[in-house]
């Protein structure tokens, strides 16, 4: 397995769209195997492959505190919402950074597993939520652009600041 390189806000490789995964291979498993590694060591509870520059319709999630529900979405299409929920959501790609945004409470959705098996199920609450950030990202939209002009211009402003300052030291 390999850790992966997140790419972060504003990148604009993170405006991409995704295209489906046309074939679940051996490949396609290690990625997702290297998406899962990637999100752990972050620490994160969700990874879109757009946010590690690959960009294909794949997402990984896991919402347990112990690693033990790794689920990976192929080619996930949401097909029904309703609810809503207000929560506080963060990103990997947005380090730092933690604003309410609202969702759906509950989503039916369609996806194929790791074995390339059809899969349709509802989820609901934070996995629903998690979903919906991670397959935002495959449409190349980041939970950013729920917010205020103002509020992304300066988040913005600061996470450009931020890896700025970065370069420089890793260069000394």
């Amino acid at each position: 397995m390999a850790k992966l390189t997140i790419l972060e806000f504003p990148d604009p490789r993170l405006r991409k769209t995704a295209a489906p995964v046309d074939v679940v291979d051996d490949a396609l498993r290690q990625l997702i195997d290297d998406l899962f590694e990637t999100m752990y060591a972050a620490p994160g509870i969700g990874l879109a492959a757009t946010q590690v520059d690959v960009h294909q319709r794949l997402l990984v999630v896991d919402i347990s505190a112990d690693k033990s529900e790794p689920l990976a979405l192929i080619n996930p299409v949401i097909f029904e919402k309703d609810g809503l929920l207000v929560s506080e959501e963060g990103c990997l790609s947005v380090p730092g950074y933690y604003e309410d945004v609202e969702r759906a409470e509950h989503i039916r959705l369609r996806y194929q597993d790791r074995n390339g098996e059809e899969i349709e199920t509802e989820i609901e609450g934070l996995l629903a939520v998690c979903v919906q950030h991670e397959i935002d990202h495959l449409d190349g939209k980041l939970f950013v652009d729920y917010l205020s002009e103002a509020k992304r211009a300066r988040i913005r402003k600061r996470l450009v600041r931020d890896q700025r300052h970065q370069a420089s030291a890793s260069v000394m």
